[in-house]
């Protein structure tokens, strides 16, 4: 009698808006579980039990026998697009997708800036956007093509210390260091569209942060000194931040990303303009209200922009990042690098490694509709997988197998989260 086949590899699915990464994971697993695809994969996990002494069964904090899946970068609930998804044996080649490169298509919304540096955040600054034009946006790109150096936000999986920044910024706690810059590379950066204020849907979030957050933040970024050190003047044609108040600091270089983040020397990479500042802005400027309501001021061009009438301008972009970049800092600097404030509005990871959306990603949709639409996508992509990295069915048809705790892995994996 044959040997069952064992279906096991790495695939891609179609992220939605409003979940988390983890989230997704979870729900693969519940449709997973009782299939008839992953019937056999399920079984030798329990025959691989079995063969464990009482001991090393009893060691295991969750004895449900699931399909192990895991994830090969997080993607933030705000962001859509390619999610790498392994199964199995394929949750070992996970860790290579932390380093491939990626592709984006980010919206950055001009104006404000937040905690989080995307429109899921509290607003902690406003500033003056009328001045922001295309022809302003395309000049301050170019600073920020090539290797440079990034600022994390502090709401993101780093560690500094062993701990995560996002939790120094949920308990209000100091980070113990300052927050090191990082070297990344931006392969490719460029304006899919522009869009004038009142011509599109981005808004500024509604949620203001209050005086005793800005506060937290300031204690957190180490900004007790910065909150009155800020640059005021005029917009200058170059972009530069003469024109909003902004923050110094002194940044310092980081270590691999994974590492604790600390002081140390990196390779001689430029700042992109806007960058040099800490993530957060010192004070929370005073508003307006309706931000269509701005007063007008005269753009680098010297003609007024549609925006200081109908609010503020957003802009698309498509980018090939490597390893360690953050989209969401981007975002932040550009608008910083234009004499603004900026944030992320939307993001679509296009693609990752090899999967790329409308080629070989699996829709989200498809897991409500069945696993007669599911199943043979799922195990096309896997087989793909498992030719394309020289395993042929054979190597695969075995009910007799290590079970998954044998090398101390738990069924739902949750590598370190990658940038976005």
């Amino acid at each position: 009698m044959p040997k069952a086949k064992l279906v096991e590899g790495v695939f891609a699915i179609n992220k939605p808006r409003g979940i988390t990464s983890a989230q997704v994971v979870r729900d693969l697993q519940q449709v997973f579980n009782p299939s008839k695809l992953f019937a056999s994969w399920i079984e030798a996990e329990k025959a691989g039990r079995n063969k464990l002494s009482p001991n090393q069964r009893n060691r295991r904090k969750d004895k449900r026998v699931q399909v192990k899946i895991g994830h090969g970068g997080t993607l933030d609930p705000l962001a859509t697009g390619v999610l790498i998804a392994g199964v199995g044996n394929g949750t070992k080649e996970l860790q290579g997708f932390l380093s491939c490169t990626k592709s984006y298509e980010a919206v950055v919304l001009f104006g404000a800036a937040t905690d989080t540096y995307d429109m899921e955040g509290k607003v902690l600054s406003r500033a003056s956007y009328a001045h922001v034009t295309r022809e302003a946006v395309e000049k301050a790109l170019a600073d920020f093509r090539g290797k440079i150096m990034q600022s994390p936000p502090l709401y993101s999986a780093l560690r500094v210390q062993g701990k995560r920044l996002y939790e120094y910024a949920r308990e209000g706690r100091e980070v113990p260091t300052d927050i090191a810059e990082r070297p990344v590379e931006v392969q490719s950066l460029e304006i899919v569209e522009w869009l004038e204020g009142g011509t599109h849907p981005h808004r500024w979030p509604v949620q203001e942060a209050k005086k005793e957050d800005i506060v937290v933040a300031a204690k957190v970024l180490h900004l007790h000194d910065a909150l009155t050190k800020t640059r005021t003047g005029s917009t200058s044609p170059d972009g530069a931040n003469k024109g909003t108040p902004v923050d110094t600091a002194t940044s310092k270089r980081p270590l691999d990303e994974g590492e604790d983040l600390v002081y140390g020397k990196g390779p001689e990479s430029k700042r992109a303009k806007g960058s040099l500042d800490l993530p957060m802005s010192g004070a929370l400027q005073a508003s307006n209200g309706d931000a269509s309501k701005d007063t007008k001021v005269k753009a680098i061009n010297g003609s007024e922009s549609p925006s200081s009438v109908n609010g503020p301008p957003a802009v698309k972009l498509r980018m090939t990042v490597t390893s360690g970049f953050y989209v969401r800092s981007l975002c932040h600097d550009l608008g910083k690098s234009v004499g603004s404030l900026g944030m992320m509005s939307g993001l679509l990871r296009t693609r990752q490694g090899d999967f790329e959306l409308s080629k070989n990603v699996l829709d989200y949709e498809d897991l409500e509709k069945g696993e007669a639409v599911w199943g043979p996508k799922v195990e096309g992509m896997l087989d793909d997988w498992q030719c394309r990295h020289g395993r042929d069915n054979s190597d695969r048809r075995s009910n007799e197998r290590e079970p998954s705790s044998w090398v101390g892995t738990p069924s739902l994996q949750n590598w370190q989260s990658a940038p976005a």
